[in-house]
Order: structure tokens, then sequence, then C-alpha cells
């Protein structure tokens, strides 16, 4: 079993993320820039919600091509004012230079401009059933409880004020996992900090593996893995996190509003139960029985402790029934 699996199902489990990365857009408009390219919807200002605390809610998204195809998806939060401190865009490091360069070319600079984070960032994920009870000793000294941790919705962070974008520590209840998970986020040093006493508070160090078994398990696609640069959000079966459909123009709208219209994608990923079988390599094709046509591609496998079998992340070509994909040549 992937080491820190037991503790992230009955206990807490930290996991490290160099995958992730983070830029700010700042500006006179960044708000009405960034809605024009940005297909979620765009985050409120952040509010008091208790004594030295702040929180909001971190919109899901993605970019798109003017065809409809993905450059990345990301979340995308607001800190404090949008002038100075502007919109914190949490993406992948896969699509980190992609979305750069769009923004470098499309924002216009008197309204908005791209920038680096300060610093050297870092983010983990805290999972598991304690994962809340220790962020709320450790993280905020009590001033944000357990229960209120645990009863954010997905997107919903907490941070302490009299921070800057630039110093103090976001908390984030994300879902990319099934068990409760957080993702903390901040400067390096501070990041470090947290990650030690969280550790010597009683949470385990999990592997990668482990995170992708449970983040499979979830049915949640990760972008550079299980998405790229060819696939349109209605395949990945993220439209309806990452799309607001009642939302101004973006880019790749059309696209996106014809497949809507249209009601079908000629695939899409599918979580499968694949049974007793080894868990097949990315790019593996799945046949029904007796049919020698692909019927689907994997792009994660995992063997899940939770169910006792193998499950697959796959795209399934419309019309067939997963139930009999068992066949993997």
């Amino acid at each position: 079993m992937s080491v820190g699996y037991d503790a992230a199902v009955g206990g807490a489990a930290v996991f490290r993320h160099d995958d992730r990365t983070g830029l700010v857009v700042v500006g006179r408009a960044p708000r009405q820039m960034l809605n024009g390219i940005l297909t979620g919807t765009m985050p409120a200002p952040p509010a008091p919600t208790g004594k030295g605390v702040l929180g909001g809610v971190a919109s899901y998204t993605a970019v798109l091509t003017p065809k409809g195809r993905m450059m990345t998806d990301a979340r995308v939060l607001l800190w404090g004012s949008e002038e100075s401190d502007g919109f914190l865009l949490d993406l992948p490091v896969a699509g980190r230079a992609g979305l750069s360069a769009h923004l470098g070319k499309i924002l216009p600079p008197r309204m908005a401009r791209v920038q680096e984070l300060p610093g050297a960032r870092a983010v983990f994920s805290v999972v598991g059933p304690e994962a809340a009870g220790l962020l709320a000793t450790h993280a905020f000294g009590g001033a944000v409880g357990a229960t209120e941790l645990s009863g954010l919705p997905e997107g919903g962070w907490r941070s302490l004020a009299g921070g800057t974008r630039d110093d103090a520590l976001l908390v984030i209840r994300w879902a990319d996992v099934w068990p409760e998970a957080f993702d903390v986020l901040g400067p390096a040093a501070a990041v470090g900090r947290l990650r030690d006493a969280l550790l010597a508070g009683g949470a385990e160090e999990a592997s990668a593996q482990a995170w992708t078994t449970l983040r499979v398990e979830a049915g949640r696609p990760a972008f550079g893995i299980d998405m790229g640069a060819d696939t349109i959000p209605v395949e990945a079966a993220i439209h309806e996190r990452a799309i607001d459909y009642t939302k101004g123009c973006y880019t790749g709208q059309e696209v996106i509003v014809r497949i809507r219209d249209r009601g079908h994608v000629n695939r899409e990923l599918k979580l499968l139960h694949l049974g007793e079988v080894e868990p097949p390599a990315p790019g593996t094709e799945l046949f029904a029985e007796g049919s020698d046509r692909a019927a689907a591609t994997v792009t994660s496998a995992v063997r899940s402790p939770r169910d006792g079998e193998t499950l697959a992340l796959a795209y399934v070509r419309r019309g067939v029934d997963v139930d009999a994909l068992r066949s993997v040549r």
C-alpha cells in the first residue's frame, strides 16, 4: 500500500505539491480582463469571518483556446484589493508556461498585467478526518475552529488577517481526493514551519502515489496527466465545476455552448472499475468484449485499497457500455 494512504483515510496525512505554482494579475481592471479569459465565476472580495480572520471562496476555472481546447485549469482567488493585491491564479506547473505567455500577449498593460509571486512559494495538502483539527490548532491557534473548516464549501478559504498576499498562509478546502482535504498556500518558509508542526502533532508524511490513488478513487482528473492541450473541458467532465454558463463572453465560449446545445461530445473521461487486473499504463487501450475497436484510453490507473480492485480514469467513446470494458490489450 502507498505510504500515507492509511493516515489519509483514518487520521491525517501531509502531501507535498511541487507540481503546483502561481501567478498574480494586477492592474486597473484585472477582474474585467480576466472575466473574458477564464471560463469560471470570478471570486468575490474577501470578508472578515471572525476576529482577526479573513475568508472567501476560490473559483475553479479553465483557460481555453478559441477552439475550446485547454491551456490549463486553475483556481482563482481574490486575496485583498483587486488593484494592488490582484487575483491569485493557483495552477499546475504543466500549465504555467502556456498561460503566462498567453496572458502576456492578451492582457492590455494599461488595464492588467501578470506578476510573479515574490520569493519562494510552496503548497501542500492535509488530508484525513483529523486534518481540520490539526489545522485549527497549528495554523490558526484556535481562531478558526475545526467545525468551521470542515463546513467550508469546496474552494472556501480562511487566513489570519494582518498579513499580505506575500507573507500570509491561506488554507483552502478542496476535494481533489475523497477524504476531507485542505490545501495550504504561502511563503515557503512559513509553509515549511506549519508542515513541521503538523507532522509533530501527529500527521504523517505521504507519498505522491498515495495522492494519485486517492485522486483516482475520487474521480478527479489532473491537468498534464488526464487533461492536456487537446482536451475540451466537457470531455474531461469538469465543465460543471469549471464553466459558468451564465457569464458573458470568454475565449472558447462558442465551442462550449455549441457542445452544450448539441448535448454530447465524442468521448468523455470516466472512472472505470476494472476488477482483478494490474493497473494499465497511461495510453493503454481498452476493448469491449467481442470488439476489435478500442473503446477507451487510460490516463491514470491505480490499485484501490478502498474498492479492492483496479480503478482507472479513461476517455471512453460515446455510446460504449463501461461495464463491458474488461479487456486490456
